[in-house]
């Protein structure tokens, strides 16, 4: 029998990138035909920011390897500027792991569709949401194995699979269109317009960011200074 993963985490890993802050600048200089100052360079970033200028920043592209629950990976999909190559269920036997939801994962939804808010929820539903997601993965597990040992297409056996089986895939993004996805999957404290974004896709977008921030430092510092828009 095999043994069935649970875990809890959005796993986000920078495998390659092209560009930095220099990339952005020198796009930029183009148009104009003028050199800068490391000072002058920084000024232009935050103009650039500042008043949405943002083709420049289309020259740093990101490449991501994301393991996510299926329910994350759509959502992360609607995000179309972008590039995406993900493991086929056709093809491969998937592997055998499933999203648990963290007990610190807020249950209670209160408001109106688009401005929920979500509060924790009593030990009661927490050992209860465990409980369900654990049990039905199992089930599903054990009819999708029984399938394909018995012949069946792996096409047709993981219809049976829950949306909280993990994928896994290859996200190619340019860094303007990264800031987009950043400034709709996280509610950040510095965020000038609203989002209400799905916890478990918040949290790989903040690892999404911190990626960034080591490729191109002072663009996503002026992001964040200009009220997290993308420009």
């Amino acid at each position: 029998m095999t043994d069935i993963r649970f875990r809890s985490d959005i796993a986000v890993e920078l495998v390659d990138h092209m560009g930095g802050d220099s990339s952005i600048v020198r796009a930029a200089r183009v148009s104009s035909g003028t050199a800068g100052t490391p000072e002058k360079d920084r000024g232009l970033l935050n103009m650039l920011a500042r008043d949405r200028h943002g083709s420049p920043f289309e020259s740093v592209i990101l490449q991501f390897r994301v393991e996510a629950p299926l329910f994350v990976a759509r959502e992360w999909f609607r995000h179309r500027v972008s590039s995406f190559n993900e493991t086929s269920g056709r093809y491969t036997v998937l592997e055998p792991e499933f999203y648990v939801p963290q007990g610190d994962r807020p249950l209670r939804q209160i408001g109106k569709p688009g401005a929920y808010r979500f509060q924790e929820g009593p030990y009661e539903q927490k050992v209860r949401v465990k409980a369900a997601h654990e049990r039905v993965a199992r089930w599903a597990w054990d009819e999708y194995t029984s399938m394909i040992e018995g012949g069946v297409a792996r096409e047709v056996a993981r219809d049976v699979l829950p949306l909280t089986t993990y994928t896994s895939f290859f996200w190619t993004v340019n860094l303007r269109s990264a800031m987009n996805f950043l400034s709709l999957r996280w509610a950040h404290e510095k965020s000038t317009v609203p989002t209400f974004p799905l916890h478990e896709i918040q949290q790989g977008a903040m690892k999404v960011e911190e990626h960034a921030q080591k490729v191109a430092p002072i663009a996503m510092e002026m992001f964040s200074k200009h009220g997290r828009v993308a420009p």
